[in-house]
């Protein structure tokens, strides 16, 4: 059964697929990062009254299946999550390294997918997105 939910005059199902990814694509999303980043994009996507129902970080990228209310826009919620997660990394990890500078951890764009009817195809997808990685990274080396 398919979740469907409410504004105050208003019945939704919003959900997209979202893939952004660091600065130079470089990976860098591992360790405590990684541990931390989940907890993190989860908190913000609350603060805009939306929902990560589904989520993988890579080491170099980050895939997100979220829910989000129409009164907000896909980009505000995008540009929201990626500038309040990269103030947070360069406030945590900028003595550590010279790469974390603030707001530009980020690259500038991402990916926007509608999910519709294709929500289950889109999970499966999100979930075995490091072993097809890995899998291609095989195919290359030979």
């Amino acid at each position: 059964m398919r979740q469907v939910n409410s504004l105050k005059h208003t019945r939704w199902e919003c959900k997209y697929h979202i893939v952004f990814i660091p600065n130079y694509r470089k990976k860098v999303l591992f360790g405590k990062i990684r541990q931390e980043l989940g907890e993190i994009f989860h908190t913000l996507a609350r603060q805009k009254e939306s929902l990560i129902e589904e989520g993988h970080l890579m080491s170099d990228h980050v895939h997100m299946m979220i829910s989000i209310p129409p009164k907000y826009a896909v980009s505000q919620v995008v540009r929201f999550i990626k500038g309040k997660s990269a103030i947070h990394i360069a406030r945590r990890y900028s003595g550590r390294q010279r790469n974390y500078t603030g707001q530009h951890f980020w690259a500038r764009g991402y990916f926007a997918s509608t999910v519709g009817r294709d929500e289950q195809v889109i999970r499966e997808y999100i979930r075995r997105q490091e072993k097809e990685d890995k899998r291609i990274d095989q195919m290359q080396l030979v």
